[in-house]
């Protein structure tokens, strides 16, 4: 389906974000600052998010957890460092500069940079709508062109429409399980983490089996052993042990904005090749102090006689069975084939995410939307989703372009330079089209 231009009147916007994560509120950030200091008329800006407030992971904020990125990648310091809404700045805002510097560290806590991306949220709160959640992108046509989308987002019990010259998809990443396992009130993802330990505590927990052999699934099992001190914490993974991240200095360049056009520029092998050599920067990997702590608790009870964290390793899940009190784990050695039965009061599922898929969002104007041998979304170099040549507007995505962009395209690394492109993107394009009309209108330059 799509409409007329002069149909219906609508707000209209340069820019309608949908989603309003790190992503996203850095382009809100960068549309501020451009509007500022650019001279020229506002590119403006609206977003939608679905949460009633902003929120990041919010079930995996361990207050003990640190971030795995330098505080000097935030919202904007690569993309501008003298802006006002750089983490120093927050510190500063905060009371806490002098103290972070005396602490010596590029990684802060993981709830204090949460808290800096509410404080930066909050500074532009005027060009988000929280709890609203979109629902459907329709085309808008103007000469048999696509100029427009019509963004519906349904807040409660009202609907809305919005009318973008550009849309940003930043829908952020979704919880993945394994396949044939259905979360329950006993089987759930990691990002559930802190929403369920409360529950855990009432019933008295004894036993968790946690599958996982990266970062957050470390972290669960090193939570649950110190939130639970009677219960057994079973980690279940297929590697010896929990394998370090490469956080070296050359290694990193991984994430490097240069690295993206070299990594774009490449061939479908040679991405291949790269994702395989730089996997260990961010796939199933722990930071080492965090590998060392848990050894040394291993190693602990061993000396104690009562182990109560247990590495089940080189092994997998065959069978999860919620009997409804427990759940029954069937957990099998890719060894020996042996099998060892754990009933547990929780599985916990610390096994990634995947990007959300925006197509279903975009209802027909998915079919304009071209895609690779391999049905992967084809992306130009801006981040902007290749389409027919008849859709004039742009759709950009936030996320879901590591088979196109690397291994930062999912992660924190490269946002501030990444929404600079975007927003450069859409200025310039706007300032074409401009162009074109007054061609059509004058007939001269």
């Amino acid at each position: 389906m799509s409409r007329a231009v002069v149909d219906r009147q609508v707000p209209v916007y340069d820019v309608v974000g949908v989603g309003f994560g790190p992503s996203n509120l850095a382009l809100a950030i960068a549309l501020a600052e451009h509007n500022a200091s650019s001279g020229q008329p506002p590119v403006t800006a609206h977003f939608l998010e679905r949460q009633p407030r902003f929120g990041w992971h919010r079930g995996m904020l361990i207050d003990t957890a640190t971030m795995q990125v330098s505080f000097l990648k935030d919202l904007v310091t690569l993309r501008n460092p003298t802006s006002e809404f750089s983490f120093l700045n927050y510190l500063h805002a905060r009371g806490r500069l002098v103290d972070f510097i005396n602490h010596k560290t590029l990684f802060p806590l993981r709830v204090e940079f949460h808290d800096y991306f509410a404080w930066a949220a909050d500074k532009v709160d005027d060009v988000v709508s929280y709890g609203s959640e979109v629902v459907a992108v329709e085309p808008v046509l103007a000469d048999g062109e696509v100029r427009y989308f019509d963004v519906r987002a349904r807040c409660g019990d009202e609907v809305t429409e919005l009318r973008a010259r550009n849309l940003v998809l930043g829908t952020g990443l979704r919880p993945s399980l394994p396949e044939g396992v259905a979360a329950g009130e006993r089987i759930w993802h990691n990002s559930e983490l802190l929403h369920r330990v409360a529950s855990m505590r009432e019933r008295s927990a004894r036993r968790f089996v946690v599958v996982g052999a990266g970062q957050s699934a470390a972290e669960v099992a090193a939570l649950l052993h110190d939130e639970f001190p009677s219960a057994e914490v079973c980690a279940v993974f297929a590697r010896y042990g929990y394998s370090p991240a490469d956080d070296s200095s050359f290694a990193n360049r991984i994430f490097d904005p240069e690295a993206v056009d070299q990594f774009y520029a490449a061939s479908d092998p040679v991405k291949d090749r790269l994702m395989r050599y730089h996997g260990a920067t961010n796939y199933s990997a722990v930071d080492l102090d965090l590998i060392d702590e848990l050894y040394r608790r291993r190693y602990r009870e061993k000396v104690l006689g009562v182990e109560r964290l247990r590495l089940f390793n080189v092994s997998q899940p065959v069978e999860i069975a919620d009997q409804g009190t427990y759940v029954r784990a069937t957990v099998e050695s890719l060894a020996t084939g042996e099998r060892a039965v754990l009933d547990a009061d929780a599985v916990v599922y610390a096994t990634g995410y995947l990007p959300a898929d925006p197509t279903p969002l975009l209802g027909t104007l998915a079919e304009r939307c071209r895609r690779d041998s391999d049905g992967r979304l084809q992306v130009e170099r801006d981040y902007r989703i290749t389409t027919d040549p008849a859709v004039r507007g742009g759709l950009y995505l936030q996320g879901g372009t590591e088979h196109t962009h690397g291994i930062t395209s999912s992660l924190l690394s490269n946002t501030a330079v990444r929404v600079g492109e975007i927003l450069q993107s859409i200025v310039e394009r706007q300032e074409v089209a401009a162009d074109r009309v007054e061609y059509a209108v004058s007939g001269t330059r």
